[in-house]
């Protein structure tokens, strides 16, 4: 079977500086891709090349097998894209957007989703905040009933609760047999949607994993406090301690935590918390180790 994505050793610089670098990966069609970096690594560079927008300086790029700068038009009527900025009419409201796509996409979107995402389709986009210029953005990308979404970013700027009403959606797109391929900074987000996951660095691609292997560099930053001194601890695959000092003890675990939760648990604690390392720091230790 053909891949929805297949690139290839693409290369582009703007002036001196080389955005892309040999850059290979693929998307399996019925899949949600999370295509995951930190700001400067390439990601929307890339997706303006799947778009066409801009053109590789070498290697080559396909979807669903043709060629993204020979079939471009033709290309552009089965994908569904929402851009980092949405690029959408002030004075224009949400049912003058929908019919403008609906004469290029010659395609239905089901109406009631201006519902199921809580945003007015009658009122004019200046006046529209940020979060609900977003899901107008993320609604339009849904016109003509495309094969493939291509978003960056697409649940910047909403609440949980909208959140998880665009993963549902996504989730529906892919049961029918489609394909997304969404750029994103939310590692949790990435996590719950996502089958496959590039990852890119410095402008080629440093990791591409399944779900269950992203899940295994997942950090954890664990701050524990004791009524007494700081035990030791023992070693553990994944642990780094970060900071040790009377009563107190901070932890780095990389993957599961429940070994040291179980641990830490047999002590008097005071305190413990929690958190998620951001995906910055997560990116940072894997490519320590990897690179």
């Amino acid at each position: 079977m053909l891949p929805a994505i297949s690139i290839k050793n693409v290369k582009k610089s703007f002036g001196s500086k080389q955005v892309l670098k040999n850059l290979n990966l693929e998307v399996n069609k019925g899949t949600i891709f999370g295509f995951l970096g930190p700001n400067g690594a390439g990601k929307t560079t890339t997706i303006r090349c799947l778009m066409d927008f801009i053109r590789p300086d070498a290697g080559s790029i396909t979807i669903f097998g043709n060629k993204a700068n020979t079939n471009s038009s033709n290309l552009k009527k089965i994908i569904g894209y929402l851009p980092a900025e949405n690029q959408l009419i002030n004075n224009w409201n949400g049912k003058e957007h929908l019919k403008f796509y609906n004469s290029i996409k010659k395609g239905k979107i089901k109406y009631k989703i201006f519902e199921e995402l809580e945003i007015n389709p009658n009122i004019p986009v200046k006046e529209l905040s940020s979060g609900n210029r977003q899901k107008l953005g993320f609604i339009l990308s849904l016109v003509g009933m495309p094969e493939l979404l291509i978003l960056d970013e697409p649940t910047r700027g909403l609440d949980p609760i909208l959140q998880n009403k665009v993963y549902k959606i996504l989730q529906d797109f892919v049961i029918e047999g489609k394909t997304v391929f969404i750029s994103s900074h939310n590692l949790d987000e990435v996590e719950r949607i996502c089958s496959d996951v590039g990852i890119i660095r410095d402008g080629h691609i440093v990791a591409d994993m399944n779900m269950s292997s992203i899940k295994a560099i997942k950090t954890h930053i664990i701050d524990a406090t004791f009524y007494n001194k700081v035990p030791d601890i023992p070693k553990i695959p994944g642990l780094t301690i970060l900071a040790k000092n009377d009563n107190k003890l901070s932890l780095k675990v990389q993957g599961n935590i429940n070994g040291i939760i179980q641990i830490l648990a047999k002590y008097d604690l005071s305190n413990l918390e929690i958190n998620h390392a951001t995906l910055e720091e997560i990116f940072m230790d894997y490519y320590k180790i990897k690179s």
